[in-house]
């Protein structure tokens, strides 16, 4: 009897997001797959690659082979799920997603689902980021050509091998309003960022503030080289779909020289 090919599915959108319920539905027509999901009991997006370290955690079981985390990160879900669930053998591939809203550019940095992908990576399992653009008017949103496209993914990953070394994972972007395009292959583009913060108050006259959102602004090319391929951003602006290889080794190489000499 063959072995299933298992698949651990995390978010940061919380275990009731219409992108994750979408990414398991595809990942459930696979065939010879088990699919584990173990995903925040609310939304965490922007937590980053955060774990809990000052409360408690407990699984709840939602149905057969799914959970959420009361009250996880992305992060949390992945780490306890390695140590608890998948103590013998590790899945064979993470997915974390589907998210709403784009992840591009050094909003990685920021992202639950980037980081999902992230912890997976550092446990040496193959891990995708899957990021769903969206038109935010619309609430319920089109996860159909972010489902195939991760059904593609991964019927490739079965049929060869992960294309990334250790500690590298894809982050996959999917245009809004389109239903069928290719995929292109991207570096990650430069975001411009601004400082949006709104001022209310209270009835009791208590100050709060609510972040606001940026426009999504980046520069086609970074200030190194020019590469023979697109930004994440720019094939996103022409429809296609972006899949970037991230590494988790920050280093700024090609600074070190500099700085020896600074230090010196």
């Amino acid at each position: 009897m063959n072995k299933k090919y298992t698949i651990l599915v995390t978010n940061d959108d919380g275990y009731e997001a219409k992108g994750l319920l979408a990414l398991v539905e595809a990942l459930r027509e696979l065939e010879d797959v088990s699919v584990t999901v173990v995903a925040p009991a609310n939304e965490k997006s922007a937590c980053g690659h955060s774990l809990t370290l000052t409360r408690p955690l407990r699984f709840v079981s939602v149905e057969d082979d799914f959970y959420k985390l009361d009250d996880g990160t992305p992060t949390d879900c992945v780490y306890l799920s390695l140590s608890t669930m998948f103590e013998e053998q590790k899945p064979d591939l993470l997915v974390s997603g589907i998210n709403r809203g784009s992840n591009m550019g050094e909003d990685i940095t920021y992202s639950g689902t980037a980081a999902g992908a992230m912890e997976g990576v550092l446990h040496n399992i193959p891990s995708i980021a899957i990021s769903q653009v969206m038109d935010f008017t619309n609430p319920d949103g089109d996860f159909s050509l972010a489902q195939r496209t991760i059904k593609k993914l991964v019927t490739k990953i079965r049929q060869g091998a992960f294309p990334l070394p250790s500690r590298e994972f894809l982050n996959v972007n999917i245009p809004s309003d389109v239903h069928e395009t290719q995929m292109k292959v991207t570096y990650a583009g430069y975001r411009h960022y601004a400082n949006d913060s709104h001022l209310h108050r209270n009835p009791r006259g208590e100050e709060y503030h609510w972040l606001g959102l940026h426009p999504l602004n980046f520069s086609t090319r970074s200030s190194r080289e020019e590469h023979e391929h697109m930004s994440d951003y720019e094939a996103i602006e022409a429809g296609y779909i972006s899949i970037t290889p991230i590494m988790l080794d920050l280093s700024a190489y090609e600074s070190m020289k500099k700085l020896s000499e600074w230090v010196e």
